[in-house]
């Protein structure tokens, strides 16, 4: 299995020793060692259908192959990267927010369900499944862990959203009022709730 880790709090270093992993064509900054890269399509190790389910539902992830030995860097305009060790479970996260995984996990599109009653528009998230390492992006610092119980759950502004994993349920609030106070209540506003047991991952800046 590839070993991820960081240099410094930008930058993603991938050690091979003959593995493969998956990462967000262009992220590549540097390398040492007998390594190749090839086009891996829309979502990689999803496979064919969930490269059809994310060209029909805009749900984009173009994923390059890594494949050698020796050490690869990767990274995406100075964000800050975080490392997160999947054991046989799932981690839901924004397309944009993640940089690179290794070759033992497997990518899919989820129906995460309707933006309001009144839109009827449909949102999609990128899932990641198995065993492995994955790296997620966060702007403006290292992402925020915030637990989520029965007891309590979580609202979030779906522009801070990166990732979530655990036994969680996520709904849409539309009633948002808050947006309206701090100038940003154009059009429908909506934030995601999480209820259940699990991590949600929020970045210190929205996008």
């Amino acid at each position: 299995m590839a070993q991820l880790s960081l240099k410094g709090s930008k930058v993603l270093q991938a050690q091979l020793d003959g593995e493969t992993i998956r990462a967000i064509t262009g992220a590549m900054v540097a390398y040492e060692g007998e390594v190749t890269f090839k086009h891996a399509g829309m979502g990689g190790g999803g496979g064919f259908k969930a490269a059809v389910k994310r060209k029909m539902t805009g749900e984009s992830l173009a994923l390059m192959e890594c494949t050698g030995r020796g050490l690869v860097y990767f990274a995406v305009d100075a964000q800050d990267v975080t490392v997160v060790e999947l054991d046989n479970e799932t981690m839901q996260v924004e397309s944009q927010q993640l940089l690179a995984l290794d070759g033992n996990l497997r990518t899919d599109v989820m129906f995460s369900g309707l933006r309001g009653a009144t839109s009827g528009q449909g949102l999609f998230t990128t899932t990641v499944t198995g065993v492995g390492q994955a790296a997620l992006l966060s702007a403006g610092g290292p992402p925020i862990a915030l637990e989520v119980s029965p007891q309590h759950p979580l609202v979030v502004d779906p522009d801070a959203y990166v990732a979530s994993r655990g036994q969680l349920n996520q709904t849409f609030v539309t009633d948002v009022s808050w947006k309206s106070v701090i100038g940003e209540g154009s059009g429908e506003a909506f934030s995601l709730r999480f209820d259940g047991t699990g991590v949600v991952y929020i970045q210190p800046e929205e996008r």
